[in-house]
């Protein structure tokens, strides 16, 4: 597969230079960057000096005309100028920004602009729509806190057995981008855990669209925090059953709706520690009576981003979803 990135000088374009290179079935053929154009890809992602030779290209779609798919981790609202353009070439895309993975009277709505380009996406949580995925030529890929809240819940709303959930997800840093500012200063977040967009935060929108489609009447409260971590999602999620459940019920519920799915985890206990650098989501379960504590864990910048859209596009052409994915994590 030729494979092209449209905006790969941030983190998660980084990330995806990263695990692309090893991959068995793709190569990088083109990378795009608006400040960087003409500079080798090295030159500024120095870790990987000796594995490209590229440069960054600019955005123009003559650039992309002889890929057979691209990724777009651009800002939220520059992916429509683009997507369009690549399918209507006949190019498979996934779009790492937030630009396709709500309707657009709520992408509208919730972003405060209008939608230039709107094509209807499948939304790239794997686990949850790979049959969909599997058929279709746009995928949007989920934001990172939707990832580790649908993922932990899901098995629990499926069977319409949540009365409300209370999700409390703690990001590293870089869930903010590359792009400096008072949050991220390093004396403004050392030693501290920031909340931050409470109660209005966009991915909200996501988690509520993707769990309604198993429970409608579903209560769902989100709060994001910042731990002055560079990566990894820690997400403890207080769901409030209908009844009560045993610890070896809720494990087979959740052992039997994730039993085809490679990259999520079932452990005693999770730690940021025990997914950093990995595509894994790793889940624990500690069961109170009618409350139950659902722990989520996972590297933003890969499972949260750069890894799950691989694992689409290997879903996308008919590999095996961990086709070049399948490493451990970095520990410690």
């Amino acid at each position: 597969m030729r494979v092209g990135i449209i905006g790969a000088s941030g983190y998660t374009g980084s990330e995806l230079l990263r695990i692309l290179y090893k991959h068995p079935e793709a190569e990088v053929v083109a990378a795009s960057s608006r400040r960087y154009e003409g500079k080798e890809i090295w030159k500024l992602h120095r870790f990987l000096k000796g594995f490209y030779d590229l440069k960054f290209c600019d955005t123009n779609l003559k650039n992309f005309e002889n890929c057979d798919v691209v990724f777009t981790p651009v800002p939220h609202g520059e992916a429509m100028q683009y997507v369009p353009q690549l399918l209507d070439a006949g190019i498979k895309v996934i779009d790492i920004s937030a630009d396709y993975r709500l309707d657009r009277e709520t992408y509208e709505k919730v972003y405060g602009k209008k939608h230039e380009g709107y094509r209807k996406a499948v939304y790239g949580l794997t686990e949850i729509h790979r049959d969909e995925i599997a058929k279709s030529n746009l995928v949007a890929n989920p934001g990172c806190y939707p990832t580790a809240t649908i993922l932990a819940a899901a098995p629990l709303a499926k069977l319409e057995l949540i009365e409300k959930v209370i999700f409390d997800c703690k990001s590293g840093i870089t869930g903010a981008g590359e792009s400096p500012s008072s949050f991220t200063h390093y004396p403004n977040l050392h030693e501290s855990i920031v909340p931050y967009n409470i109660n209005k935060h966009r991915h909200y929108y996501e988690i509520v669209q993707e769990l309604g489609r198993f429970q409608r009447d579903l209560e769902i409260s989100f709060t994001p925090q910042v731990f002055p971590g560079s990566r990894g999602i820690l997400c403890t999620a207080h769901v409030f059953l209908r009844g009560e459940l045993s610890n070896e019920e809720l494990y087979k519920i959740y052992e039997d709706f994730y039993k085809n799915c490679y990259f999520v985890r079932l452990q005693d206990e999770v730690s940021l520690s025990q997914v950093r650098g990995s595509n894994f989501c790793d889940i624990a379960i500690f069961s109170a009576g009618k409350r139950v504590v659902i722990v989520s864990a996972i590297d933003n910048l890969v499972k949260g981003a750069s890894g799950q859209a691989i694992q689409n596009m290997n879903v996308m052409f008919g590999l095996d979803e961990k086709t070049g994915l399948d490493f451990p994590p970095l520990f410690p």
